[in-house]
């Protein structure tokens, strides 16, 4: 290509990156900066495109690795702008790997950029070494990593299906929220991004697509979607469909909530009748309020599908009919008599209604509602000094699941739950210890509940669940402990109940699986000053050593990074860890682990080199 040419791709590809401006908010930062240091060079290229200079070889050499680096930063973007939140959440390192990929590729090119041969004005020149001097500083930065929600993936990728709880949902509901997933278009979107992902997989990387589909579906149901397979709900595609990529399906044949060929219009039936069962009273396409709730068949649009699906050798399989949910209406009747029998004067009467409550506040959003709406929240919080353990369990764990709604979040604390529920905590039975961990994390998703909780003594019971407490008790204990000290002065309190020793015997018993999740907890405390001195000590940094030489892949990526914090505040603590053949260690790190592995491999080699 000619040196007009080239000057004129340049621009062609700064401008269609300029297009792309609504990125994933985990690499929305990164990507607005990559941007603007893209336009940064426009003026660059219109002043080569006015003059027309000839070029030299050095100067088309490095403007030709110049176009290279913004076809690549183009493509970043564009995954950025159109991809998967849920990939991009999960991968995020190795994104943000990607990015350093391309700051490296644009330094390359303009360092030693031939200017005046090029005839540049001095103004140009200058801002674009500015920018360049940028890119170097951006080489060099240490990690970014949102640490809470790296913490709240590990926690619920890690969670076993058969023991989920609400304090999970809890999670989720965070997790959503920080993903923008919530509302019924942002699911469409990701379920279109993902199935994108899955075929450019072609079947690769099994493992993790499963935990993206996974959590997809765990974010459709909490928003009242019950679809469980993003490759095509329960539509069986023939090998011919698959041959012929061109073939679309017409939109008016999806669902609007499930984005599946539809069997029973308008909607599917048995979608829109969960999106109404769980309190949703608008349109999932519109988001306008619904004149009526009666659902009526589109036989005219049902035959179109059929025909569709006939012409083009789409299968649909048989549904199995909705089982008859009387029970369910009966017991949502019930719910008012229930809440009035929590304050019964008979102990029999409030053991069976805490029982009941605790089984359907589980059970849907509506009857969450229903329950709070009733009085049900000033009657649980009157229980929870109630004598029995059992019936403190069920009382408990009630409020846990009504924790799920935000507003509930804040009628619990506002009327006195939690003083009582860290008493539980202290003294009650193993499940009501659990779930009362379990609902202190809920409540304190709420920022000013983090310093409630502190104040009032929850982090020292705490520290003694994740000491003394069952395997479910110090995964909640560790969960809520976490989400707590991310408030500084609960970092103090923590360290003062004693967690340092607490979180180095969960790291010695490999059998719990939870050194990951210490570690984290690890790398908020020493952020604190206060804390620093209790955690730098050489026989921590040795265990550190010991599970970068022989952990997982994941317990090396955190032990670094706590080494890498220890290290960058008391560097004597590094030098220890080098005596015992760490160098070695990193070296191997830094070029076959995993992308944040060898970031914090290479930043600790780097750091090394300061020592000596």
């Amino acid at each position: 290509m000619d040196d007009e040419d080239l000057v004129e791709d340049l621009f062609a590809t700064v401008n269609s990156a300029r297009a792309y401006a609504d990125f994933r908010r985990t690499q929305r930062k990164e990507s607005h900066n990559l941007l603007r240091w893209l336009q940064l060079v426009l003026p660059l290229l219109e002043e080569l495109r006015d003059s027309t200079p000839r070029l030299t070889e050095d100067a088309y050499r490095r403007l030709t690795l110049l176009g290279r680096a913004f076809a690549t930063a183009r493509r970043l973007l564009r995954s950025c702008n159109d991809g998967s939140k849920i990939f991009l959440a999960l991968e995020s390192e190795a994104v943000l790997g990607r990015f350093r990929t391309v700051y490296e590729k644009m330094n390359s090119a303009l360092d030693g950029m031939p200017y005046e041969e090029l005839g540049i004005s001095d103004e140009v020149m200058e801002q674009v070494e500015l920018m360049n001097a940028q890119l170097m500083r951006c080489k060099r930065r240490t990690d970014t990593q949102d640490i809470e929600l790296s913490m709240d993936l590990m926690v619920i990728l890690q969670n076993n299906k058969d023991d989920e709880r609400n304090a999970d949902r809890a999670i989720l509901d965070r997790l959503a929220s920080k993903l923008e997933l919530q509302t019924l278009p942002d699911l469409r979107a990701e379920t279109v991004a993902i199935k994108k992902l899955i075929k450019e997989r072609n079947g690769q990387q099994e493992e993790s697509t499963k935990q993206i589909v996974e959590l997809l579906n765990k974010f459709k149901a909490i928003a009242g979607i019950d679809e469980k397979n993003v490759l095509g709900g329960e539509v069986f595609v023939t090998k011919s469909l698959y041959k012929c990529p061109s073939l679309m399906i017409p939109d008016d044949f999806l669902c609007p909530i499930t984005l599946e060929i539809m069997t029973d219009p308008t909607y599917e039936r048995r979608s829109i009748q969960r999106w109404l069962d769980s309190g949703e009273r608008t349109c999932p396409k519109t988001r306008q309020p619904l004149a009526h709730l009666s659902l009526a068949p589109n036989y005219a649009l049902k035959n179109l599908i059929l025909q569709w699906c006939d012409k083009h050798k789409v299968e649909l399989q048989r549904r199995e009919p909705e089982p008859v949910a009387e029970q369910d209406e009966r017991s949502k009747e019930d719910i008012p008599s229930l809440v009035e029998a929590l304050s019964s004067i008979h102990p029999d009467v409030q053991r069976k209604a805490a029982k009941k409550i605790r089984v359907l506040s589980k059970e849907c959003p509506e009857n969450r509602a229903l329950i709070a709406g009733n009085g049900g929240i000033p009657a649980l919080i009157g229980l929870l000094a109630y004598p029995d353990k059992k019936v403190q369990e069920n009382t408990v764990t009630s409020l846990l699941n009504l924790s799920i709604d935000q507003s509930n979040k804040i009628f619990i604390t506002k009327g006195g739950a939690i003083p009582l529920i860290i008493e539980i905590l202290r003294n009650g039975s193993a499940v009501g210890q659990e779930n009362s961990a379990a609902t202190l994390f809920s409540l304190s998703m709420l920022d000013e509940n983090k310093v409630t909780i502190g104040t009032l003594g929850g982090i020292a019971p705490l520290v003694e669940l994740l000491t003394n407490g069952t395997v479910r008790g110090k995964k909640d204990a560790a969960t809520a402990i976490f989400n707590l000290i991310i408030n500084q002065q609960n970092k103090v309190r923590a360290t003062h109940a004693g967690i340092v020793p607490a979180l180095l015997k969960v790291i010695d018993d490999r059998n719990l699986g939870m050194v990951d999740e210490a570690l984290s907890i690890f790398l908020l405390l020493s952020s604190h000053a206060a804390c620093l001195g209790e955690i730098g000590t050489t026989q921590f940094v040795e265990k550190l050593v010991q599970l970068i030489k022989e952990g997982t892949a994941k317990n090396q990526e955190c032990a670094l990074s706590v080494l890498l914090e220890l290290g960058t505040k008391k560097q004597p603590l590094l030098v220890h860890a080098l005596r015992f053949g760490l160098h070695e260690h990193l070296s191997k790190i830094a070029k076959t682990g995993t992308s944040r592995a060898q970031r914090k491999a290479n930043s600790l080699i780097q750091l090394a080199k300061k020592c000596y």
